[in-house]
């Protein structure tokens, strides 16, 4: 019996199912283009080639599995949250349909506040979807993804500044895409859990922004400052920048709801959501040679 990951050439998907194939775990993995996951089937897991918009896809993979990790795929289209909904819920009627056990998702903080949430939106109704479906379930409610910074690396470069629509003084988890990877191959290797459970991702603590101005200050070796932006700024630069009107609304709502704190984690912090890699170690590695290289050009 196998377990069917749905996004296994992303930053969480990839490493998943290499952690899972090192474990000695079947693996299934859907993708539209084979090559980009030649590697892995190499590795000794199973491709199924296919959409996850289609069933006869789904079924090809979920037939016989003990388990399915599923990501929504982050999408730049104006129908994203039905499209998101529509894709979940086809999962979840599929994986009842072959009685599949155990699912893991990744969610979000913010999903338990469903509709007005901006991407995050749809998760809500997944995370139902798939309880509904099977009788053990897993939602990781993820925090800000440190690799979320890569998109400040012109505002870094070239004016040595971090642009948001935060409060100076509101923390919030941050949380790198590898240490959500971990934790999604921790519980699936686990047999031990059962039924419904929400298991936030945290990283190793909160941060202002102002506090990761600071960090990036010593790792970058320049002056990075904090410049808090309003929500229609905010709108004036992504549109500025070349960003559809539809994502526009949609950043503009998540930050709205970040405001007013409906983003804010419904699971306490707590040794079971704390992850290991910190904002220095992934600007060092990940976030330091993306500036340098936008300084130099």
């Amino acid at each position: 019996m196998s377990i069917v990951i749905n996004t296994p050439n992303s930053n969480i998907g990839r490493p998943l199912v290499e952690q899972l194939l090192k474990a000695g775990k079947q693996v299934t993995v859907i993708s539209r283009t084979p090559e980009k996951v030649a590697d892995l089937v190499k590795l000794g897991a199973k491709g199924v080639q296919g959409s996850i918009d289609e069933q006869a896809t789904l079924d090809a993979a979920l037939a016989g599995a003990e388990a399915l990790f599923w990501l929504s795929p982050p999408a730049i289209r104006p129908d994203f949250h039905d499209w998101s909904k529509a894709n979940g819920q086809r999962a979840a009627e599929r994986v009842k349909a072959h009685g599949v056990k155990r699912v893991v998702m990744l969610s979000s903080v913010g999903a338990q506040s469903g509709a007005g949430t901006g991407p995050v939106s749809a998760m809500k109704t997944i995370e139902e979807a798939f309880q509904a479906a099977a009788p053990h379930v897993v939602s990781l409610r993820a925090g800000f993804f440190m690799e979320n910074l890569l998109r400040d690396v012109q505002g870094l470069a070239k004016a040595g500044a971090l642009f948001s629509a935060n409060p100076e003084t509101k923390a919030f988890p941050m949380v790198a895409t590898a240490d959500i990877a971990a934790k999604a191959a921790e519980v699936l290797l686990d047999p031990s859990w059962t039924g419904h459970r929400y298991v936030g991702v945290h990283g190793p603590q909160d941060l202002t922004y102002p506090e990761v101005a600071s960090i990036l200050t010593q790792v970058l070796g320049q002056p990075v400052k904090y410049v808090r932006v309003g929500l229609e700024d905010l709108r004036k630069g992504m549109a500025g920048a070349g960003m559809p009107a539809f994502a526009v609304d949609t950043f503009v709502e998540m930050y709205g709801a970040i405001l007013d704190g409906r983003m804010d984690p419904a699971e306490p912090r707590s040794k079971e959501t704390t992850t290991p890699t910190t904002l220095a170690e992934f600007a060092s590695t990940v976030l330091k040679p993306a500036v340098e290289q936008a300084r130099a050009s």
